[in-house]
């Protein structure tokens, strides 16, 4: 994502209307990726690789912590929902 943190967060205030706290942008892939994203990958793979490949790649972590599942950028938030409900009735 090019530009700051600022920068971002005026971007997506003023065409989304976003008013939520966001995250700031880090590295997910390489040498000065995020302890974070690296913990997410090695618990869950891709199909393809560990790597990230597109903005809006997403995990799902279950309430003792565990990494539940990991989404393609193309996966639906419908999709994923279900798998939320199932998590939460768990």
């Amino acid at each position: 994502e090019p530009g700051s943190n600022e920068e971002i967060e005026s971007f997506c205030s003023i065409n989304f209307g976003v008013t939520f706290p966001m995250m700031d942008k880090v590295n997910v892939n390489g040498d000065n990726e995020d302890p974070v994203y690296a913990y997410l990958k090695s618990q869950k793979k891709s199909l393809m690789m560990s790597r990230i490949k597109w903005n809006f790649e997403k995990f799902l972590i279950a309430k003792d912590g565990t990494v539940y599942e990991r989404y393609a950028s193309t996966t639906t938030p419908e999709h994923i929902a279900k798998d939320v409900e199932k998590l939460l009735a768990a």
